[in-house]
């Protein structure tokens, strides 16, 4: 192709690539971002190499010209190469990922620079209390006028009025820059020897800079996070860039402090709790350059870094990496392709690893580094199981005698205890108890949870909430609804039914929804300002704090019901990890574990400390069963408003399947949550054995069928959710 001749992937899923003329005086190569002509709009637009996207060949005279060429670096080939792979693999249009890499707008921002406020000391002539309160939080905060505002939590107009009368002194600045760098050797730390051995091996890995996927295999507490702490101090002596993807929003901020303390100074952050000005200027950091060090949600691995030398996936196991809409790729595994694309190393960290991931090692894909004992000489906690057959709650109670008599102790000791349940709100079902009658969701298959801290009923799939109902919407009998069932509210209206005296808290994402609060909670536990913690998985992860001696598992058995093949593993790893929390100083830790189920090899696994024979086990069945990693599943999930639509077309898709051996396709059927959003929605699924080329025998199969314009059909490669 000539240079003045280019292929531009346009940010339009529905369109394919198009070939435009280069204006005279326009310089573009592949991974420009580009502004384009289509009919009456100017659309964005990255040039891509000819080869990879064949397109009907046009005559040059009809081809119309850029419009401009954006002042941002191209893109480089190796991330061009992942969106290649990304859509291949997960079924996605070359556009819908790419508007992942361009989604914060930065290569479209104007750079013209930003004014910024500092408080230079003086005081007003009027005082008021808005503007002493601003003044106290500010300190010597610098930012635009809004960011002041937002973090002093007074107006703009308060801002504005002091800005007036001289209190701020006015600095512009670029719109992308970033603060301090951090420094490798700020803050070196004493490492155990198991910690210096790991630490060198991946040290020497970031020098080699060559792929190589590492899984850091460590028990909870043995300082996983430290000893990665070397590889990011090794890339950034030889100037490269890290990315380090953490699972939740809600773990940034212990991470950010740990990482200050390091460092010396915080790392740039990637979320979406981030305001779009900072998600801009970071965007634009990473691609210049100046960024060193990023921690993000699975979405920062889109990114365009000018020079990454390292890749941290923490908490690998996090069935949260996998992304449920939109395009549907999997962090962990995407990871693990920029790094081969990148030629640098990866390091998956977890205490709980991924059978996908074991499964790599075993295969000798990956090497495995382990840290097999808790730092500093604190020693994993005992677990014990309740029998709730045997060791019964007293009748409206959810806490066992036992349980009850070691969260007092505890209390007694001054020491801190954890009781964990999977389940947000008050109760999981509401029901009259004169008729029958469940409160469901009027867009969902799914019950209303009640929320009695925000007195609503809500539906934790579609987020419809509703007021609780005087009476009974079936049989209008008024004093009749009754709440069913157990989530963390009502546990925890039973621990201070129990424990008046105990100052206790609530960790799920209905009360810690960013970062700051999640710096609250943590600030509270370590100043001693809470005895129990009542939360969901949102406690499991990450948390270290050493006066937290008890956990007790709630209900275990909560997430070995149902047809998940992946429940046994899951409910291993969050125990195991909520287990982790306890103990993880010099006092050592306990953990009760109310179950039905005593016998349940995954709650015998966990009492017997014996990680490696349950691990053996579900590794086994799976192989047995031609599960994953030993085989493939693909699911194909079809929606519409009109039922019948839906359920025509998933026929369709079933009769028409192709009949190849190792290639199986079940179903369709109703999914198990048949109504989603207002859509009602059917599944099959693919089976596929490792030696057939999955995504183009269903490519082939499914481009050929057409179905009315109101049905979506998705395809979810290496699925995680089932319903």
């Amino acid at each position: 192709m000539n240079m003045n001749r280019v292929r531009v992937l346009l940010l339009n899923a529905a369109l394919g690539p198009l070939d435009y003329r280069v204006p005279e005086g326009m310089s573009v190569e592949p991974g420009s971002v580009v502004m384009a002509p289509l009919g009456p709009r100017k659309l964005p637009g990255v040039v891509w190499e000819a080869g990879s996207f064949p397109v009907e060949e046009i005559d040059p005279k009809k081809l119309r010209p850029l419009l401009e060429l954006r002042d941002v670096p191209p893109l480089q080939a190796p991330l061009r190469r992942l969106i290649e792979w990304t859509a291949s693999y997960y079924f996605a249009s070359p556009a819908s990922v790419l508007r992942m890499v361009l989604s914060s707008g930065a290569a479209f921002a104007d750079n013209r620079p930003i004014s910024e406020y500092r408080w230079n000391g003086e005081l007003p002539d009027r005082m008021t209390p808005q503007r002493r309160q601003a003044l106290d939080k500010l300190g010597e905060t610098q930012g635009t006028i809004s960011e002041l505002a937002h973090k002093a939590g007074v107006s703009i107009a308060v801002i504005r009025g002091l800005e007036k009368l001289g209190v701020f002194d006015r600095e512009e600045v670029s719109p992308f820059a970033t603060g301090a760098a951090p420094l490798p050797d700020f803050g070196p730390v004493d490492l155990s020897e198991d910690q210096h051995r790991v630490g060198d091996v991946l040290v020497e890995a970031v020098r080699a800079e060559r792929f190589k996927p590492f899984l850091l295999d460590g028990v909870t507490g043995s300082g996983k996070t430290e000893v990665y702490f070397e590889a990011i101090a090794e890339a950034l002596r030889q100037d490269r860039q890290v990315l380090v993807l953490l699972p939740e929003i809600a773990l940034t901020e212990p991470f950010l402090d740990r990482f200050k303390v390091r460092f010396g100074a915080e790392p740039l952050a990637w979320h979406s709790g981030m305001k779009q000005s900072e998600r801009k200027r970071n965007w634009r950091a990473l691609a210049e350059g100046s960024g060193k060090v990023i921690v993000g949600a699975r979405s920062a691995l889109f990114l365009p870094y000018a020079n990454l030398g390292l890749i941290i996936v923490d908490e690998a196991h996090e069935t949260s990496f996998k992304q449920e809409d939109g395009v549907r790729y999997h962090a962990r595994d995407v990871a693990v392709m920029r790094g081969l694309y990148e030629r640098i190393p990866v390091i998956l960290a977890s205490a709980t690893p991924a059978i996908e991931s074991q499964h790599q090692v075993e295969q000798g894909n990956y090497e495995l580094l382990e840290l097999p004992a808790r730092f500093g000489g604190a020693t994993m906690p005992d677990i014990e199981a309740l029998d709730l057959t045997q060791d019964v709650p007293p009748r409206g109670n959810w806490l066992a005698p036992t349980l009850v008599n070691a969260l007092a102790e505890n209390l007694e000791r001054g020491e801190q205890s954890l009781l964990f349940l999977n389940r947000r709100g008050f109760a999981p079902l509401t029901l009259c108890r004169t008729c029958g009658h469940r409160i469901d969701c009027p867009n969902c298959t799914a019950w209303m949870v009640e929320h009695r801290l925000t007195r609503r009923l809500a539906c934790h799939h579609c987020g419809h909430v509703m007021p609780i109902p005087e009476k009974c919407p079936e049989c209008g009998d008024e004093d009749s609804l009754v709440a069913c069932g157990p989530g963390v509210e009502r546990i925890c209206d039973e621990v201070r039914m129990l424990f008046p005296q105990a100052r206790t808290a609530i960790v799920t994402s209905d009360t810690i929804w960013s970062p700051q609060k999640a710096a609250d909670f943590v600030h509270q536990m370590e100043a001693g300002a809470i005895d129990i913690v009542v939360g969901t998985q949102l406690v499991t992860k990450g948390y270290h704090f050493p006066n937290l001696t008890l956990v007790g598992v709630v209900d275990a058995d909560i997430g070995l019901e149902g047809g998940d093949l992946r429940a046994a593993e899951r409910s291993f790893q969050q125990i195991a990890q909520v287990a982790g929390r306890a103990g993880r100083a010099e006092k050592p830790g306990r953990v009760y574990v109310q179950t039905r189920m005593p016998e349940a090899p995954v709650i015998q696994a966990l009492i017997r400390n014996d990680r490696d024979g349950f691990y053996a086990a579900e590794i086994e069945s799976r192989r047995q069963a031609l599960a994953p990693p030993f085989a493939r599943w693909a699911a194909i999930i079809v929606s519409s408003e009109d039922n019948s639509e839906a359920m025509e077309t998933a026929r369709l898709i079933g009769q028409t399947a192709p009949k190849l051996e190792g290639f199986s396709v079940y179903g369709p059927a109703p999914a198990p949550l048949a109504m989603l959003r207002g859509r009602h929605r059917h599944r099959l699924l693919v089976h596929a054995l490792r030696s057939v080329d999955l995504q183009n025998i269903m490519r082939e199969w499914l481009e050929q069928l057409e179905w009315p314009r109101a049905v979506r059909v998705g395809v979810d490669v290496d699925p995680y959710s089932f319903v």
